[in-house]
């Protein structure tokens, strides 16, 4: 397979008090519409989480962050590894609060990161780069591994290291990557989405 997914939800979601993936919008859990929309992009998924398991998803395969690193890129790299194993070429990562991303992500991903012979390919919408949303080679290990024994953990800065290309997506009449960190975040998703008419 050329392309699998990972949802990263290793985060402590502090700042909504906690369990984010399992927060509600519209009667759906966060995990189950960022699953629905890795579902559009390749029938082989896995949410990569630190702690307690979700509330499990069919279809979806349960990881765990690695324990040596700290944040996103804890995720990726666990990612990599269950990527690689799966014979992939490529691992598409998703945050599990970004509910709206689009349909055609990992295929314009794809398209962009082809034709510059990048390593990486990562969203961006309204002038900000979102690089948990983004399309890495899946033999990238050691670079990650180089990186993060550097004392360094950022994705953005990961994917500087080995060479990125943007792709920008328009923000009207939604923005896509519209990321949910709080309960306020959590209210405005539902007016969002209802003005949208997403279920």
């Amino acid at each position: 397979m050329a392309i699998v997914a990972a949802i990263l939800a290793g985060g402590k979601g502090a700042r909504m008090g906690g369990r984010k993936p399992e927060r509600e919008l519209r009667g759906r859990s966060l995990l189950k519409w960022v699953a629905a929309c890795a579902r559009a992009q390749t029938s082989l998924i896995a949410v990569v989480v630190r702690g307690k398991n979700p509330t499990a998803v069919a279809g979806v395969r349960v990881l765990r962050d690695d324990p040596h690193l700290l944040g996103p890129i804890a995720g990726l790299k666990t990612a990599l590894v269950w990527a690689r194993r799966e014979g992939a070429t490529w691992l598409l990562t998703l945050p599990c609060d970004t509910p709206f991303a689009p349909s055609d992500l990992a295929a314009r991903l794809r398209c962009a990161a082809d034709g510059a012979r990048a390593p990486a390919s990562l969203a961006s919408s309204g002038d900000l780069l979102h690089p948990a949303c983004a399309l890495w080679r899946t033999d990238l290990g050691e670079s990650l591994d180089a990186y993060a024994e550097s004392g360094r953990s950022s994705l953005t800065g990961l994917a500087e290291a080995v060479g990125y290309v943007a792709v920008d997506w328009p923000t009207l009449p939604l923005d896509p990557f519209f990321n949910i960190n709080t309960l306020a975040d959590l209210a405005e998703s539902e007016r969002i989405a209802a003005h949208a008419h997403l279920e």
